[in-house]
């Protein structure tokens, strides 16, 4: 099946259009669903300072749907105006939503449910062509299908906090692959990055634009936890050699001596995942590490972390086409044979699954596994125009947050794809992120 931003482009099937968006509402709208289905007093509960309550989040994708949908979009008298304070991400910190006075479960599911019942009317009479942008080729209904897969894996990064069990569903993944080469070479040249033509795109991927990189080379794979605990046991939390004064400061404030949720117990490494504690698997894609971790690791390897554009090269340019793929391995949706996408499992594949989901470059497990720390700090593109509000990125933009590229394996294939951007504050290891490194070539290797 072509992917769903060619779908979009080609335009000429409205109805197949409006079908496969509403497939995607439905989609979406059951992740919310299954990760609130839970005891009322662990949605209410906050249970890191770093998230909010459960039930605000559910709540707030419909907040956000109405706005954006039924009133910016369809013109409809707001329902719940009353409540458009309490569900502002910008005005109430995190650590501040559990004091206010937001709806209960049961409230927030009748809302969000009312919503959607009108976002369906309006999908139903929407024409993909209007010139609007905020309509055209449906843009609005990707905002709010992407903006509800990321609070998913907000609210699956809430309930590994948490700490209780049997609330997220497990399943196989296939085998790694050991062996064969752990760096790929990438020529030096030029490619173009962002993109100026994919729908649903983000106001931040865009517009593409040139960019000439000297060679270089990038990991096959992301960084496992074999690799990283040899770092950890190198005594590579104790040697300042490795960090930069940032990141000495923040060991020093964080007490930190391995990934979030792992712990030593005699000669072995156990990690607590979803409520259950379980030896480190070695094979995996290391996660739950920070941005100055990552440094430090690959500062310790011999090596750095790739830039953004290193590593956005490197996922999705086709150097024999001269043009970007939507996904590494081409345009077609992420299969279950390409990817570690959209909660297949809880947690990362091993190093190796997905020989099928290789970059133009031989690079695997580029998108799925492991959201990847980036060198880069989160800046504008040249020629960027903030749309549909400012809020989204611009204001984020500057020194401060650091790029991931990638997706998790909680992330949702509609919300991936080889130029989307994720950002965060460098001292964050909550999510699921992890890296991989990168060397420039010497001029013989060039």
């Amino acid at each position: 099946m072509s992917g769903l931003s060619e779908m979009i482009v080609d335009g000429t099937d409205a109805d197949r259009l409006k079908e496969r968006i509403a497939a995607e509402l439905i989609a979406v709208r059951g992740r919310s669903l299954a990760y609130t289905d839970a005891e009322d007093d662990l949605l209410v509960r906050q249970h890191s300072p770093l998230m909010s309550p459960l039930v605000w989040d559910l709540a707030h994708v419909g907040n956000y749907e109405e706005l954006w949908v039924l009133r910016e979009a369809g013109g409809i008298t707001p329902l719940r105006p009353e409540i458009d304070d309490l569900y502002d991400a910008f005005r109430h910190p995190r650590r501040d939503r559990p004091s206010l006075p937001i709806l209960g479960p049961a409230e927030a599911r009748r809302y969000i449910e009312g919503v959607r019942g009108r976002v369906l009317d309006v999908l139903d009479g929407f024409d993909p062509h209007d010139p609007d942008p905020l309509r055209r080729d449906g843009f609005v209904f990707g905002l709010v299908i992407q903006h509800e897969h990321q609070h998913d894996e907000t609210m699956l990064a809430t309930l590994q906090l948490s700490g209780e069990p049997g609330l997220v569903r497990d399943a196989e993944l296939p085998p790694g692959r050991p062996g064969g080469p752990e760096e790929v070479f990438v020529p030096a040249g030029p490619f173009l990055m962002g993109t100026s033509t994919l729908p649903w795109a983000y106001d931040n991927e865009r517009p593409a634009h040139p960019v000439d990189l000297p060679a270089y080379w990038i990991d096959r794979f992301p960084v496992g936890n074999a690799a990283y605990a040899a770092f950890v046991e190198d005594g590579g939390y104790d040697d300042p050699r490795w960090w930069s004064e940032e990141g000495v400061r923040w060991l020093r404030e964080s007490r930190a001596r391995a990934p979030l949720f792992w712990v030593r117990d005699g000669d072995a490494w156990w990690r607590t995942r979803f409520g259950r504690t379980e030896p480190v698997p070695m094979d995996e894609p290391v996660q739950h590490v920070c941005w100055y971790e990552a440094e430090a690791y690959a500062r310790w390897a011999g090596r750095r972390l790739p830039t953004e554009a290193e590593w956005e090269k490197a996922c999705g340019w086709d150097p024999a086409a001269g043009r970007a793929r939507t996904y590494p391995w081409g345009d077609d949706d992420p299969g279950p044979g390409r990817a570690n996408l959209g909660h297949r499992a809880a947690r990362p594949a091993p190093l190796g699954a997905y020989p099928a989901g290789a970059s133009a470059y031989g690079a695997e497990q580029m998108v799925g596994d492991v959201w990847e720390w980036t060198a880069s700090h989160f800046l504008p593109y040249p020629g960027f125009r903030s749309f549909p509000y400012r809020e989204y990125s611009e204001v984020f933009f500057g020194p401060g947050h650091r790029v991931l590229r990638g997706g998790s394996w909680a992330a949702d294939p509609a919300a991936v794809r080889t130029t989307f951007r994720n950002w965060d504050l460098p001292i964050r290891r909550q999510i699921f992120s992890g890296f991989r490194c990168a060397r420039s070539a010497s001029p013989e290797e060039s």
